[in-house]
């Protein structure tokens, strides 16, 4: 038996196309979280600098809290009865 060489070409692409899309499935959410989760840590801040890192870490809380609060009061007025 004698394998056409455009059917291997085509089982290439679609195994390599296969592996992108569970990559990219597995990263999209993955990375995004990880993304997140840094930036509420502090990991950019400079490292042994506690006062930095933990201004960081204070400052984005209250501002998520401040987004929140923020979402709530518009979502709020925006009401209509």
């Amino acid at each position: 038996m004698t394998i056409d060489p455009r059917e291997a070409d085509r089982a290439k692409e679609a195994r390599e196309a296969l592996e992108r899309v569970k990559r990219d499935d597995e990263s999209f959410l993955g990375s995004s979280m990880a993304r997140a989760a840094d930036h509420f840590s502090g990991r950019d801040a400079p490292e042994g600098d506690k006062i930095e890192l933990w201004g960081r870490r204070i400052g984005r809380f209250l501002s998520l809290l401040a987004f929140i609060g923020l979402s709530w009061w518009l979502g709020h007025q925006l009401k209509v009865w």
